[in-house]
């Protein structure tokens, strides 16, 4: 009997991890990434690269519910590398914390989907906040303090209700913060400090919080009433105004005095009551008279102004208009000028200029004063006046020159149709790209026209756009240095691989038509103004180490001259959709079709146009359209580099968003935000359902047919 005990005893006491140690295969394949990403370190005992059971079997750190994996804790090991590019696939984690290691480069985009703790703090991340945060809306403890973070943030907490804890301190973020931080209804505390945020936290005065510290940053205006009750508010550091707050906006013009009184119930009295006695001596109908009075001063003056502007040149007509904010008296003041038109004999071009730059944001800024000289022999629009500063680095010809090899053919990485793209290694050892604009796409551009180019371009920010890093204006040459991916463009993986390159599984063709579309879902509708790239294909596409897509060319087409022109041979690329080929005009929908026949090459792993195929066949787009809705014909059309390791449901849904996308009325595209969600639900999908037998004939077969983002 005692032996009986005993046995139970040691089950009880041995498997701390899992009772059930038949780990599913997905979740064991993402650790197997990680462990390999983070460089298989000895301290994290019992994983391995290649085989082993997480739930079964005791790997540090990690913790099952039956065969998922649910919790994942490695605080403090001394880890480098990276987290992998699998974590998507564990849908069941609900706190991951590598917190305190040294962990590099940026937080990786593919995240646990389910997390209700992420501790990242203590790393050395850098870079900005992956936007598929933006759908973890289980998350309820986020933190990323004492990283390398130096990115503005975006509009990514709108969904992140759950959020009671958010920690972003000691880092080097910078810009306002996001007005998505109104949405976080539940955090109760916040820790901004030490970074470089800017502009006011007014967007934090209605959020239920009872500890914040926004200490040390580039903070302004006032600190809301609503905060300063809170139970621990830090604000040192800042440039906080005081005195009264302003009245909240919108501001509109002080009333007339008479209108005044009458609010106040004085209009009644005819006497004030307490100022000695004395009688106010204006009765309603002397405030009538005086404000009669005062309009048909205005009404002269006006028409005097407008006279003497009708002798100015049209700068200083703009001078007068755009020197200060638009307000409703600002608009009702240019309705009485137009009133004034016929007798004044004011020039009907000019007043309609006037009046058109007080309906629109003025290009000058509005906080710097002007004197008249300023705007004596300039014209009426002053670009730079609103020019943003430029954070990217200026390189020289020399340095450029030197760092391609004379831009050596043996340095050359594509052609495109706006130039030729060199890898350069500097003597730091860093690698970067080098676009060398063609004189031709950028004719008769000076100087200052391509610095507000890249001005433009260096304001994009998205893990899945490749990012600006440099450039150079020397001698009449235009270049743009853009960070440096290493495993080309995805038309090279789809089209030029040989026989001893690796295919792309059906898993990373999936993350990367998500990635993209994510990248034109930004460039679309998060931009403002909106962003067409107008030069969509699979060659603009690069990728990374981990296979992750980074968008390149972004902005770039809306800065060239005549672009129509420079893009004119795209027409017959197969990837400009029908409206560009009559009418020559690019638009978000003619993105949106282009982004379709990128789905299609990752489907087929044809080209979009391929002369040496039969004439039926030659066009994509003609050719994959009518099979689209066919499962039959659809499993023939699939790339045969994947070689038939693909999940049937998960390809059909594939279909029906590129059949989505190529539709020929551009009307009925889907906006990119639309084209993200399928794609989401995709992934969701197949995540969540069971494998079939088919699938579960070995462990590659398996790891191949789950779809990862």
């Amino acid at each position: 009997m005692w032996q009986v005990c005993v046995l139970v005893l040691s089950i009880c006491v041995w498997s701390p991890v899992s009772v059930n140690g038949d780990t599913k295969p997905e979740d064991a394949s993402a650790l197997r990434v990680m462990y390999s990403s983070l460089n298989s370190p000895a301290q994290l005992t019992g994983w391995s690269s290649s085989s082993g059971d997480p739930c079964g079997q005791s790997w540090r750190g990690v913790s099952c519910s039956g065969s998922a994996v649910t919790e994942i804790k490695l605080s403090g090991l001394g880890l480098t590398g990276s987290l992998g590019y699998q974590l998507t696939s564990l849908t069941s984690l609900t706190i991951l914390d590598v917190s305190n290691n040294n962990l590099g480069n940026q937080i990786p985009y593919q995240l646990p989907p389910n997390l209700q703790q992420l501790n990242l703090a203590g790393n050395s991340f850098n870079g900005g906040i992956p936007y598929s945060l933006s759908q973890m809306t289980s998350l309820k403890y986020l933190n990323i303090s004492h990283n390398q973070l130096q990115d503005q943030l975006g509009d990514i907490f709108g969904q992140l209700s759950a959020l009671t804890t958010l920690d972003f301190s000691f880092n080097a973020f910078a810009g306002n913060l996001s007005e998505s931080f109104s949405s976080l209804s539940s955090v109760t505390s916040m820790y901004l400090q030490n970074n470089q945020f800017t502009g006011t936290i007014n967007v934090l005065a209605n959020l239920p919080l009872e500890n914040l510290n926004v200490e040390n940053n580039h903070f302004s205006g006032w600190i809301p009433d609503q905060l300063k009750s809170i139970n621990s508010l830090q604000t040192a550091g800042n440039s906080w105004t005081s005195g009264p707050a302003p009245p909240p906006p919108p501001y509109t013009s002080p009333p007339p005095r008479g209108h005044s009184n009458r609010n106040k119930g004085s209009s009644n009295s005819p006497s004030d009551g307490n100022g000695g006695g004395k009688k106010s001596g204006i009765g309603g109908g002397g405030v009538a008279g005086i404000v009669i009075s005062i309009l048909v001063v205005g009404a002269i003056v006006a028409f005097f102004l407008m006279k003497k502007r009708s002798r100015k040149p049209t700068p200083d007509v703009e001078k007068l208009d755009t020197d200060r904010p638009f307000t409703p008296l600002a608009l009702n003041e240019v309705q009485e000028m137009k009133s004034i038109q016929t007798s004044s004999m004011i020039n009907t071009k000019t007043l309609e200029t006037s009046a058109s730059m007080n309906l629109r944001p003025p290009p000058i800024d509005r906080h710097k004063s002007f004197d008249e000289d300023d705007f004596s022999n300039k014209p009426p629009v002053v670009k730079k006046a609103n020019s943003t500063p430029i954070s990217t680095t200026m390189y020289s010809i020399a340095d450029l020159q030197m760092a391609t090899g004379s831009f050596s053919v043996e340095n050359l990485i594509g052609e495109g149709s706006i130039g030729r793209v060199y890898r350069a290694q500097f003597d730091n050892g860093k690698v970067l790209a080098v676009k060398k604009i063609d004189s031709s796409a950028l004719p008769s551009q000076s100087s200052e026209d391509f610095i507000e180019v890249v001005s433009n371009i260096s304001q994009l920010c998205h893990p899945n756009v490749t990012e600006l890093v440099g450039y150079c204006s020397e001698h009449g040459q235009h270049l743009l240095v853009y960070e440096f991916h290493g495993n080309g463009s995805l038309h090279d993986f789809l089209h030029l691989s040989d026989e001893f390159s690796k295919p792309l599984t059906w898993n990373t063709r999936v993350k990367i038509a998500l990635g993209t579309a994510r990248a034109l879902e930004y460039l679309h509708e998060v931009c403002s103004p909106s962003v067409v790239h107008k030069n969509f294909k699979s060659a603009n596409i690069l990728l990374d180490m981990e296979l992750n897509p980074h968008l390149s060319d972004c902005g770039l087409a809306n800065f060239i001259p005549n672009v129509d022109q420079v893009l004119n041979h795209n027409v017959g690329s197969g990837y400009s959709a029908p409206e560009v080929a009559m009418s020559g005009q690019y638009t978000m929908k003619s993105d949106v079709y282009s982004f379709g026949v990128v789905m299609l090459e990752l489907l087929t792993g044809r080209k979009p146009f391929d002369s040496l195929k039969s004439r039926s066949e030659q066009s994509l787009v003609r050719w994959a359209t009518p099979q689209l809705h066919d499962i039959d014909a659809l499993s023939k059309m699939v790339d045969p580099a994947l070689k038939g390791l693909y999940p049937a449901k998960s390809l059909s849904r594939f279909a029906d968003v590129v059949a989505l996308c190529v539709q020929l009325e551009p009307e009925f595209r889907p906006p990119m935000s639309e084209v993200v969600q399928a794609l989401v639900r995709l992934v969701q999908r197949a995540n969540m359902s069971k494998r079939t037998a088919a699938d579960v004939q070995g462990v590659r077969r398996a790891e191949d047919t789950d779809i990862q983002e």
